[in-house]
């Protein structure tokens, strides 16, 4: 039991030296306000001045203050000294040093200005007039900022005291001053916050001596007050005259007891107060809480142990003897990266995510997806006015009048359309490059993340091979668009062809009559919005209607089939592609139509407009509407393009994947691992390429002191159990 305190000192320095809080040492928490007394209570059971004194907060740094028990020997006296963690190489003989130390390392690390700091004093005293304890003296509670201290030196304070008195291994010494209220005790009130049941709070009454004449704190010391299960203990301190006299600690001493014995309320309790009673008491329960925590304690520090050697694992091993050993490592990290790339592309990595695609899906997803809706998105007569098509066939004539649409207008027509199909087809292309980056560089594992030069490098090199393939494939999808342009196939199967396009609108037009002739019909038998007036039509509103105009109203015109054949499919492709002899072909007129009186409209014959537009370059006039032959050619050339641009898209959306798939996709995943040991599995590099990163080699340096330190508290506790 005796050697259990030093036990937990000795944790207590080695955990020290890793600056750790991961393990909740068993200690002794003095919490207090100010001018309580909890200082003096210090100073009397160290039986030495050394603490720093003066008004307003004081203690302004938690003091870790382990006493040290040392013996006479037979041959000399034993010696009083304290030694600091932060002056390991000296020995403090005189205390009044020791206070100065203290005063000096608070202001260094808190300031001047009275603020706190939760940076610790670590201070050891080895004295023949003590017992072994642990203890832990915290800055005094105060309410009001004095000076040039923070505004909120309460909650500051307040925290602080709580992070050391929650840890369950603490025991809390609440110091209340007797001539104050009980219930205004602000560390009983922090103390029963984290121990309502006051299992491991011990209460000490101060000042008993300055209490008003004909009271006493009798039935708090006896616990009828606030019950708490290590009860309460009354000391009297020096007073601040003893102070400023310098009255010897043992005469104090000998006062405080003399004081107890005969006191009226205290003498039948003498014996259970007073500061070596206290001293006693401390190092009682300390050692009780010490043996009961110890098997938590070890368990905790082998778990702590096991926990540090998996981090230390996860860091790798950085001895690497020999160049053949640093080779191996090269070209299994190589293997691993090039392996992990094609993993990804195939959909074969183990760790595959279910929250959203990757790899080969999101290449996949481009193909289907992005670049089939793109290609979808084309109108094959899109940026095609009407007056494009007018014009490209009247220029396939030349100075001479066309019998029938001329073959060469359809050519000149349909390229413009299939080169619409290159800029998706090549936004294609760097959509799947993208993701072959992105790939890459998603890449890694934890071990070659040791090695930040090595995988740069990879990263590099891969992609150096994504861009060199970049090019030609790009390269080639643009030969895919510009061979459909160089060669029109209208013997293609699936080209609808002259007689296709001809019977598609002899069906649109008798469609067409057929709604006319309906809607005409309806109008007539109705006579809400159409009635007979003058042997004319009109339309409700005394507006004659022709018949022509019926017909245009219904978006339809009257097509006149040459030659009057019975077969209209035969008659339209005798009239525009000659297939009959040249007396069978009828040439439509393209001048305008005579009026009824036998003259032309002022349009038709107004010579020096028509020259005005010549001059400007405005040879086709947009405000002059088709002529029926020119509706028609529309009409065709229209269902010609679309005909043809649908079997090009069709084939470019089959040929753009296969060969990005080729040409990209598979020749990377195929030659990485060749590029790779070629460009990097070389001797010269490998120094070079198994640099260490420099906050990864100190974190495994960190996990290594504190594995070392975990050990060597785990052999400290084993001697004591």
């Amino acid at each position: 039991m005796n050697d259990l305190i030093p036990i937990v000192n000795k944790l207590q320095d080695v955990f020290n030296t890793i600056g750790s809080d991961t393990v909740d040492l068993p200690q002794i928490i003095v919490v207090g306000s100010q001018s309580s007394g909890k200082s003096s209570v210090l100073e009397n059971i160290v039986q030495r001045d050394f603490l720093p004194r003066g008004n307003g907060i004081v203690t302004r740094r938690p003091l870790v203050l382990q006493l040290v028990n040392v013996h006479d020997s037979e041959d000399e006296k034993a010696e009083e000294f304290g030694e600091f963690l932060h002056a390991a190489n000296r020995k403090f003989v005189d205390f009044s040093e020791i206070r100065r130390e203290i005063e000096n390392e608070t202001a260094r690390v808190a300031g001047q200005n009275k603020g706190i700091s939760r940076s610790p004093i670590h201070l050891k005293i080895y004295s023949p007039n003590v017992l072994n304890l642990t203890l832990v003296d915290l800055p005094g509670l105060t309410k009001i900022p004095v000076g040039d201290q923070p505004t909120d030196i309460e909650k500051q304070t307040r925290s602080l005291i709580l992070d050391y008195i929650t840890k369950p291994n603490s025991i809390i010494l609440a110091v209340s001053p007797a001539n104050v209220d009980l219930v205004n005790s602000e560390s009983l009130k922090l103390a029963k916050q984290v121990d309502p049941e006051g299992k491991r709070t011990i209460g000490v009454l101060t000042k008993l001596d300055l209490m008003d004449a004909g009271t006493n704190a009798l039935e708090i010391l006896t616990g009828r007050v606030l019950p708490l299960k290590l009860g309460f203990i009354g000391v009297v301190n020096r007073s601040q005259q003893d102070i400023v006299g310098n009255k010897p600690m043992s005469e104090a001493l000998k006062a405080e007891t003399d004081f107890f014995r005969h006191h009226l309320a205290y003498r039948s309790i003498a014996s259970r107060c007073g500061t070596p009673f206290l001293a006693k008491t401390l190092n009682n329960i300390l050692m009780n809480h010490i043996r009961e925590r110890l098997p938590d304690m070890k368990a905790r520090i082998n778990s702590l142990i096991s926990q540090t050697q998996q981090e230390l694992l996860s860091y790798g091993d950085p001895t690497l003897d020999g160049k053949s050993s640093r080779g191996a490592l090269i070209l299994r990290l190589l293997t691993k990266f090039s392996n992990d790339f094609i993993s990804s592309i195939d959909g074969t990595m183990i760790d595959i995510s279910t929250k959203e695609l990757c790899g080969g899906a999101r290449i996949y997803y481009i193909f289907n997806n992005v670049y089939g809706a793109a290609l979808e998105s084309i109108s094959p007569c899109s940026n095609l006015s009407v007056q494009d098509i007018r014009t490209a066939i009247r220029n396939s004539t030349g100075p001479r009048p066309s019998l029938f649409v001329p073959e060469i207008a359809f050519d000149l027509l349909v390229k413009p359309q299939i080169r619409l199909l290159e800029s998706p087809s090549l936004r294609c292309v760097e959509l799947v490059y993208e993701e072959l980056m992105k790939i890459c560089h998603n890449c890694g594992s934890q071990e070659l993340g040791r090695y930040p030069r090595l995988h740069a490098k990879l990263l590099e090199v891969v992609s150096d091979l994504l861009r060199e393939r970049l090019t030609p494939t790009s390269t080639y999808v643009e030969s895919l668009i510009s061979i459909q342009r160089a060669y029109i196939n209208t013997n293609h199967p699936d080209f609808i062809g002259g007689g296709g396009a001809i019977s598609d609108l002899v069906k649109k037009n008798e469609k067409k009559r057929k709604e006319y002739e309906k809607l005409k019909k309806t109008n007539v038998n109705a006579g809400n919005s159409l009635h007979h007036a003058n042997g004319s039509l009109t339309d409700g509103q005394d507006h004659p209607l022709s018949s022509e105009s019926l017909k245009e109203s219904s978006g339809s015109r009257d097509l006149s089939i040459p030659n009057g054949g019975n077969n209209s499919r035969d008659s339209f492709l005798t009239y525009f592609f000659g297939s009959g002899s040249k007396a069978d072909r009828i040439v439509l007129p393209d001048q305008p139509a005579p009026t009824r009186n036998g003259s032309f409209s002022k349009s038709a014959i107004d010579i020096g407009e028509l020259e005005r537009k010549l001059d400007n370059g405005a040879i086709i006039d947009e405000a002059v509407h088709l002529t029926e032959r020119e509706e028609m050619e529309t009409q065709l050339i229209r269902s010609l393009i679309t005909s043809y641009f649908n079997i090009i898209r069709k084939s470019i959306q089959d040929l753009v994947p296969k060969a990005v798939m080729h040409l990209l996709v598979n020749h990377s995943r195929e030659s990485v691992q060749n590029r790779l040991v070629e460009e990097l599995y070389k001797e010269e590099l490998f120094t070079e390429l198994l640099q260490e990163d420099e906050n990864l080699a100190s974190e495994r340096q960190k996990c290594k002191t504190m594995l070392e330190v975990y050990r060597k508290a785990f052999e400290i506790m084993n001697e004591a159990m």
